[in-house]
């Protein structure tokens, strides 16, 4: 029988939760000491890398090596360039230039920056298939929609990652890629039968598995042929059955956020931790806004749960050992890079990350970005940024080519009266003084699902753009429309046809996925980037002669 103090420090040993701020509360430090596994951190926990870098090694003053875990992707979704957008482009440029060795040297450099920061878990890669373009939380995050691509590339990325000692987590189990839905939302459905889930989801896990990936994360995904009612973060059959033993992974798997709405709107917080553990679950990660409250409940939930037999201590003890054994693992990899040399201070984007004389990442942005059409010579420009439709998964991130164009050229506006955008920052812009909207913190697998964007609220409602509006402020001026996934707003098609209809001079930059085109001859050039990174927007500003 476990008793009550020894119950409750298990509890403490499979949680990583988040705080609010850039230096840790005294209720995290105490847990810490006390066996917390760790801590999660998001957007509003970073400010600059040295800050960052006292954060973490007042966490480790806590406690021997825990688990300090971030979602940073690269591309869209990043978190230690906060302010300013990410160095690195995001799986959707890496698959499109399909060079696995190219990716794993990206990851390595992701590793090495979260490393020198003192973050040992990278809540990355994500391996989904993105079989449905529509798809409103994987989009640019997933290498592509074909599932031999996608595993060479969750194999290379993960590799990379943990060669520099931090712990990969191959996401979202068994697959969101052919969702329609957003599980921060709701409970999303996974298309097709268990075949067909063999097929197109499960080999880039299988790789990612047979790369020797640290941890998995299941998603809030339902296939009734596998799961019934239940998403896979909480079926025994998706994470006891399938996961551990027809995939034979043995390493720690790791929740998607508990209190996103596919899970907590159901259960509420406290159970689907219990729910999510009893299932096979080993470490439990929360939102960015869950509250020291929501953890203590928590850990009552799971004490109780085993109390009462709900929940087998067995089964937590396993959890915990686990977790403790990847702590080990990681501590380990610690001391190797210290013994190399490789474990001194260095900022995100250090010179290690060059290949060549330049950056590792600007170097894939470069190769992935794709023009047609006739290159732009161009004259005193006016550049309208479109903001895309509102992404929970994303956050409202540093994007667009202020940072490279004349000051006062870039206009934001929507297409849609129900965004929310800020102003042109000009030649400093996505800054933290640009007049643009705060850069989204929400984690894309822990966002708080109650408030849509949880970093946009100090922006306004967007300027609505009209066609005559943009042909007017043009007039006598080279054009540049830039947008983000035209596929998924109809509203930012039709604009964008309206206008080139009377500009077929004008260039459109698409930095999502391009899966919509303009018309043929439509316009006089097309440019892709795969995504919206800060080096996805260098480079395709020196396409467009911007630098």
């Amino acid at each position: 029988m476990i008793r009550d103090p020894e119950l409750a420090r298990l509890a403490d040993a499979v949680l990583i939760p988040p705080f609010p701020g850039h230096t840790p509360p005294p209720w995290i430090l105490a847990a810490l000491e006390g066996g917390l596994a760790g801590v999660t951190l998001f957007g509003p926990n970073v400010a600059d890398p040295e800050q960052v870098a006292l954060l973490t090694a007042t966490l480790r003053s806590a406690t021997e090596e825990p688990l300090i875990a971030i979602d940073e992707e690269g591309g869209d979704v990043t978190r230690v360039t906060y302010w300013t957008g990410s160095l690195y482009p995001g799986n959707a440029a890496l698959g499109a230039i399909d060079d696995p060795e190219l990716t794993g040297q990206v990851y390595a450099a992701i590793g090495r920056d979260l490393a020198a920061l003192g973050i040992n878990v990278d809540l990355a890669p994500c391996v989904d298939v993105l079989d449905e373009a529509e798809n409103p939380a994987i989009g640019t995050r997933s290498f592509g929609a074909d599932p031999a691509l996608v595993s060479r590339h969750a194999a290379a990325a993960t590799v990379g990652l943990q060669s520099a000692g931090v712990a990969a987590c191959a996401k979202h189990f068994p697959g969101h890629g052919s969702t329609r839905t957003d599980t921060h939302e709701v409970l999303a459905a996974i298309t097709g039968d268990m075949a067909e889930l063999r097929r197109r989801d499960l080999p880039p896990f299988q790789a990612a598995i047979a790369a020797g990936t640290a941890a998995v994360m299941p998603g809030h995904l339902r296939l009734p042929e596998l799961t019934g009612d239940l998403p896979a973060s909480l079926s025994p059959a998706a994470m006891t059955g399938l996961l551990r033993g027809e995939l034979g992974f043995t390493g720690a798997i790791i929740s998607d956020a508990l209190e996103m709405r596919a899970v907590s709107k159901p259960f509420g917080i406290p159970e689907a931790a219990v729910m999510a553990v009893t299932a096979g679950v080993d470490l439990l990660c929360l939102g960015r806004d869950t509250s020291e409250e929501v953890y203590q409940a928590i850990v009552a939930a799971l004490t109780d749960a085993v109390r009462s037999g709900r929940l087998p201590g067995q089964r937590l003890e396993d959890a915990a050992e686990r977790v403790a054994a990847l702590r080990s693992w990681l501590a380990a990899a610690r001391t190797r890079r210290w013994a190399l040399g490789n474990g001194g201070d260095a900022a995100p984007g250090h010179a290690a990350a060059e290949l060549n004389g330049t950056h590792i990442g600007l170097h894939a942005a470069r190769r992935a970005v794709r023009l047609s059409g006739q290159p732009p010579a161009l004259t005193d420009p006016v550049i309208i940024e479109i903001e895309p439709r509102g992404n929970i998964a994303v956050g409202r991130a540093a994007w667009g080519l202020a940072p490279w164009a004349p000051p006062g050229s870039v206009r934001r506006i929507s297409s849609s009266p129900l965004a929310v955008v800020a102003v042109d920052g000009g030649a400093d812009g996505g800054g933290p003084d640009s007049g643009r909207t705060r850069p989204g913190g929400a984690d894309p697998d822990s966002a708080d699902p109650d408030s849509g964007d949880p970093d946009s609220g100090d922006g306004a409602p967007a300027e609505t753009g009209t066609a005559g509006e943009i042909l007017a402020a043009a007039a006598n001026r080279s054009l540049v429309l830039v947008v983000r996934d035209a596929h998924r707003s109809e509203d930012t098609r039709d604009l964008v046809t309206s206008v080139l209809a009377d500009r077929p001079d004008a260039v459109l930059v698409e930095m999502g996925l391009p899966v919509w085109h303009p018309p043929a001859g439509s316009c006089r050039a097309y440019v892709a980037t795969y995504g919206a990174s800060r080096a996805n927007g260098q480079a395709a500003a020196e396409v467009l002669g911007l630098c």
